[in-house]
């Protein structure tokens, strides 16, 4: 009867011409609004596929269309109890003769528009397409185009079986049989406990013509073709069923897709795909397991063989996912983020890249980048249940290629985020990240060896501080592998600190706001370059250290805010996951995923960048609550208290991982409080850091030399307190960036008189420094007194080198750096009190302080004074008689000073003075530190 139907169409005089028009309206989805119409819904048929739906068509299918929402209409109401038939005639009825009074002509073969063959056979194509629609997803509603067949047909038996396949290809039928058995769930593969290669052919496929394939409802393939399917896997790609692989891809608007499947006996057989809905294509072929097997795809009559991401088992093993639920994956880089991996296969080796993201509370996932042309249903993700991970191998995705994940928040908003396990991104302001793969041969075995056979905290440590932005303008870090190891081997420098470089928008925040933690910034080149440039420290024998700011992160929407639509990184509760003063959020480090986001990305640095160090940044805001907020803006801790415990437990795990993973490294803290126990190992209840910064001793020398010397005698003790406390921790004297910026000046600024005796206060300030008890760092431009504060938009003003004064001074600093590590006195008993002794502490009328460092046999006798007048014959007691060299003479004209000296050395006579049965009398220079070490005593 259907071929009855279609043979009508064949005597028709004349057709209409084709238009783009809808091909599916419904009742409402038109409005007349005063002078025009309104369409408001354009989905069309969700079945057929789009390519189809936007070709040009018959005006007269909306007709068909319409008639068959009536029926709808009616046949709705039919279902709760009510007639509706004559209903339904009617409002047809009157449709039809509005229609064809507004066409001002009849049909297409001017008959009456009721009995038009053409529309009679359009709206029995509607029909058709609304038994197999409704069969899959609605089988309440069948009856209604069931009961349409039986009016548009009324002489045949309804039939809808699927039309037979032919000989030697396995081709299928997209709609299901809707008197056949439900659709029965796709098969999940297995999750191996290591990354798989692709599944290879073991038994023999067989291309058989009734193979059928695994039916899916349409909800489930709408689902993936919109890539909004948790569990892509799971449909998608080849599954086993009752003999039968069932294939499935998502090609959207292709022309044609076909399968190229291995037999065993090395022949590939193809295998046509029919189109199932909205660009879901499926084939079956017979066989015991899935074989191997490739997929050539037609686009604009242009063919390409491309492999299948959904055929991948998942690169996360069982031991992966526990140790993620645990928050204990120590090397959580190596699973999650962007990974380049090769695969053998039957019919080849497979190239591609692995992705897995963190996001627990998605409802979809999709990674988007250069391989897929950004677009996301393309790249949906599965879940791996509770762990929150979701994953896909996407093969020919490949390094250099940029990226960014799609995620679907509970709210239904769609996402883009960049990865926060990117080990590679674009260079800001773009923020994808950027699959990379790193193949540097490091040439520093024997310094990694030696670290790790060596007590970072006995040892010397002169540290520079840089921020490489505006170190040298637009320096690389390939550049920078030899201009700064060249000048830090001449100035002696023992280590150098980064400012941060993971990944950062703003280079206004010096590196301080970080959204890609695993990333080393593009602005000075690629990961391995940054390895590069710290494999040519260290082989020069100079220690990295890097500023790591675990405290906050900024509220950027593409980075680590609002992950995946909920509060993830940050704390939920603004009064502990917001930072008000610098407008960010607070990492919520009761977490666990979150407390192994952040100590794992501390292994990484020192173990995958060999970096010696780590500079925690902003420890303070971490350790209380209720830092730099008013009453009522925090909430305490369980005991009532304002501690932090989360934060307090993390940095102690943080700590106590970084020094078993990497030996010979060490942690220091930037904590400007007096909290108790920062350098106390962990296992006495401390924080576990080695270092601590001492921002006291910073402060009160700095508002000290701030000073007059005419009114320093009033301010003596601001310079002598921090002996107080000197062993309390292990501390860092810091000289750092946040004391020459932001109108703070630099410290050549910072000191009283003309232009000589600022100079002469910056020499005498950075020898006080290298003599007083504890490490030290000073801040890049400071060893050469720059007159301006640092900008870190500009680079620093290296022209002061060719003046004789500033050259002085950086002369100065590689003496003291010099001395400073030919003796252990000034450095093997820091932390310990009987490395120091006072010669005299109070000589505040006159600006003086004399004192002894001492380690073993090595002793130094350090004479400082601030006042601004050379003081003759002074006298201070020495341990021991016999000559005294003069191994350091802040004056001297080497340095720029006016050459008050002693003439390189003074003899100790038998003069108690200070202690000591011995003293020598010393002329010391104005703004200058004399420093005396006793020459060898023959036998």
């Amino acid at each position: 009867m259907i071929e009855a139907a279609l043979a009508q169409l064949e005597h028709l005089v004349s057709w209409p011409d084709l238009q783009r028009v809808h091909g599916d309206y419904h009742l409402g989805q038109v409005l007349h609004a005063g002078d025009r119409w309104l369409a408001i819904d354009f989905e069309g048929e969700p079945m057929r596929p789009l390519a189809e739906r936007s070709l040009p068509d018959l005006a007269l299918r909306d007709v068909a269309g319409m008639l068959r929402s009536f029926d709808y209409a009616g046949g709705s109401a039919e279902h709760a109890g009510t007639p509706a038939r004559d209903w339904v005639s009617a409002a047809s009825a009157a449709f039809l003769d509005g229609y064809s009074e507004a066409l001002a002509s009849g049909t297409v073969d001017g008959g009456s528009l009721a009995d038009d063959p053409l529309l009679r056979a359009l709206e029995l194509d509607k029909a058709l397409y609304e038994v197999v629609y409704e069969n899959r997803n609605r089988p309440d509603w069948l009856p209604i185009p069931l009961a349409a067949l039986d009016r548009l047909l009324p002489d045949v038996e309804v039939d809808v079986a699927p039309p037979a396949t032919t000989e030697g290809t396995a081709v299928t039928t997209p709609h299901a049989d809707p008197t056949g058995p439900t659709p029965a769930e796709p098969t999940t593969p297995a999750t191996p406990t290591t990354p798989a290669a692709p599944t290879t052919p073991t038994a023999t496929p067989t291309a058989t013509p009734d193979a059928q394939p695994q039916p899916v409802d349409h909800a489930t393939v709408g689902a993936l073709a919109r890539g909004e399917h948790p569990l892509p896997h799971d449909v998608l790609g080849a599954h086993v069923t009752d003999g039968v692989v069932t294939f499935r891809t998502r090609r959207p608007l292709a022309q044609s897709v076909t399968y190229r499947v291995l037999r065993p006996t090395g022949d590939v057989v193809e295998v046509e795909a029919v189109h199932e809905v909205d660009g879901i294509w499926v084939a079956a072929l017979a066989a015991e397991e899935v074989p191997d097997y490739r997929i050539e795809v037609v686009y604009d009559g242009a063919a390409s063989v491309v492999d299948d991401p959904y055929r991948f088992l998942p690169t996360l093993g069982d031991v992966d996912r526990h140790l993620l639920g645990e928050g204990r994956h120590e090397r959580l880089w190596d699973v999650l983020g962007s990974h380049v991996r090769t695969f053998d296969s039957a019919l080849g080796q497979v190239h591609g890249t692995s992705f897995a993201v963190w996001a627990p509370n998605a409802g979809a996932v999709r990674v988007i980048g250069d391989f897929n042309g950004w677009d996301g249903p393309a790249g949906a993700m599965r879940s791996l249940g509770s762990t929150g991970v979701w994953e896909v191998f996407v093969p020919d995705a490949g390094e250099g290629s940029r990226y960014k994940y799609q995620i679907r928040g509970a709210d239904g908003v769609w996402r883009d985020k960049a990865d926060p396990m990117a080990r590679a991104t674009e260079v800001p302001p773009s923020t994808a990240s950027v699959v990379t793969a790193s193949s540097y041969a490091w040439g520093d075995d024997a310094w990694m060896t030696a670290r790790a056979a060596t007590d970072p905290h006995s040892g010397p440590m002169s540290v520079y501080e840089l921020h490489l932005g505006s170190w040298k303008k637009d320096l690389t870090y390939l550049e920078a592998a030899d201009q700064l190891v060249e000048y830090l081997t001449w100035t002696g420098f023992t280590h150098v600190e980064l400012m941060p470089l993971a990944e950062h928008p703003f280079g206004g925040s010096w590196g301080y706001q970080v959204t890609s933690y695993y990333a080393p910034t593009a602005r000075f080149g690629s990961p391995d370059e940054l390895r590069h440039l710290i494999d040519r420290l260290h082989q020069a024998g100079i220690g990295v250290i890097m500023d790591w700011v675990p405290a906050h992160f900024p509220k950027d929407s593409w980075a680590l805010a609002s992950f995946d639509g909920t509060p993830l990184y940050e704390h939920p509760d603004p009064r502990r996951g917001e930072q008000k003063d610098w407008g960010t959020y607070v990492f919520n480090f009761g977490r666990t995923e979150v407390r192994n986001f952040l100590v794992a990305n501390a292994a990484y640095w020192l173990q995958e960048f060999h970096v010696d160090g780590l500079r925690v940044d902003a420890v303070a805001s971490m350790l209380y609550l209720d830092y730099s907020r008013e009453a009522g803006q925090w909430e305490p801790n369980v005991h009532g208290g304002r501690e932090n415990l989360e934060a307090i437990s993390l940095l102690q795990e943080a700590n106590a991982v970084a020094y078993r993973v990497a030996p010979g490294a060490v942690m220091i803290a930037e904590e400007s409080t007096s909290f108790p126990g920062v350098t106390t190992p962990t296992s006495a209840g401390g924080l576990g850091f080695g270092l601590k910064w001492n921002m006291g001793w910073m402060n009160d020398t700095l508002r000290y030399v701030h000073e007059d010397p005419i009114n320093r005698r009033y301010h003596h003790g601001e310079l002598t307190f921090s002996l107080v406390y000197a062993f309390s921790e292990q501390f860092l004297l810091p000289l750092s960036h946040d004391e020459v910026v932001h109108g703070k000046g630099s410290l050549y600024g910072k000191m009283p008189g003309d232009h000589r005796e600022k100079l002469a206060g910056v020499r005498g300030l950075l020898a006080y420094q290298w003599a007083h008890p504890g490490k030290q760092l000073l801040f890049m431009g400071q060893e050469f007194a720059q007159s301006a504060e640092w900008n870190e938009e500009r680079g620093l003003d290296w022209w002061h080198m060719d003046d004789p004064g500033h050259r002085g001074v950086a002369e100065l600093v590689r003496r003291l750096n010099e001395v400073y590590r030919d003796h252990p006195a000034l450095w093997g008993q820091d932390f310990s009190p009987a490395g120091f002794r006072w010669l005299d502490a109070n000589d505040g009328d006159r600006n003086v302080l004399a004192f002894q460092r001492t380690a073993g046999d090595d002793v130094v006798i350090v004479v400082q004074s601030f006042s601004g007048q050379t003081i003759e014959d002074y006298r201070v007691g020495l341990p021991g008689g016999g000559r005294w060299t003069e191994v350091l003479n802040t004056d001297a004209d080497l340095y720029g000073g006016w050459g008050v000296g002693n003439l390189g050395s003074v003899e100790a006579v038998e003069h108690s003075h200070h202690g000591e049965a011995h003293s020598a009398t010393l002329r010391v220079p104005a703004f200058g530190a004399v420093w005396l070490v006793r020459e060898p005593v023959e036998d």
